[in-house]
């Protein structure tokens, strides 16, 4: 299982014009999104308006059932970096419709992600940096403090509604500054802890056009 958090910081709820959930929000990735560290590059579908979100993954380390937010982090193993890429064009449709989101944000490569990260490196997760640049451009910057739910209430909601497995990852929201790239562009993502540069969590990933499939 592949749990996204949405509209989970302030101010990217703002940027586009979304309403503030007063629970947390979630939606499914397939597991066919994931693209490992030096896996290839992200491909964009034709007609796609294409958008990265940089996020802090949670990665569950047994089976998880009805958490608490108190044992919640009992449950995690360890962490990752997350590149939520979204189409965003067919984002809006499904919204404007009422519509499953699985379109937008299921096609294959979708979920770049950075190496495992051990949990002791990120002994706090409301207390970390994430960012991502594109062309070396720095577009996201934001401390996970912003959430507006912790880690422990994610997980516990998350798992409230469904049991989570070893290896499965819970992404936590994308903070302000989402958007377009296209090919040939150049992402890079990663996580700071007081400041250092976490190796483990860095991404470094190509866009490329996507040749074939849906909308070929």
């Amino acid at each position: 299982t592949i749990a996204c958090i949405g509209r989970n910081y302030a101010d990217h709820i703002k940027e586009l014009n979304n309403t503030t959930p007063s629970v947390p929000f979630f939606f499914l990735k397939p597991p066919g999104t994931l693209l490992h560290p030096n896996a290839g590059p992200v491909l964009c579908p034709r007609g796609v308006d294409l958008h990265y979100e940089v996020e802090l993954a949670a990665v569950i380390g047994r089976e998880a059932d009805d958490l608490t937010a108190e044992n919640a982090l009992d449950a995690v193993k360890g962490w990752c970096v997350g590149i939520d890429m979204t189409a965003r064009n067919y984002q809006e449709t499904a919204k404007s419709k009422r519509l499953p989101w699985t379109l937008c944000k299921g096609f294959k490569t979708f979920l770049p992600v950075s190496g495992f990260i051990p949990k002791s490196l990120i002994p706090n997760a409301q207390d970390a940096e994430l960012y991502l640049s594109v062309n070396g451009e720095v577009r996201q910057q934001d401390s996970t403090a912003l959430m507006l739910f912790g880690v422990p209430k994610l997980l516990q909601h998350v798992t409230g509604v469904t049991t989570l497995y070893e290896d499965d990852l819970v992404l936590t929201g994308t903070p302000k500054g989402v958007g377009k790239v296209v090919a040939g562009d150049v992402m890079r993502a990663g996580i700071r802890v007081g400041g250092r540069e976490i190796e483990e969590g860095r991404i470094e990933v190509r866009v490329e056009d996507r040749v074939g499939g849906f909308g070929a």
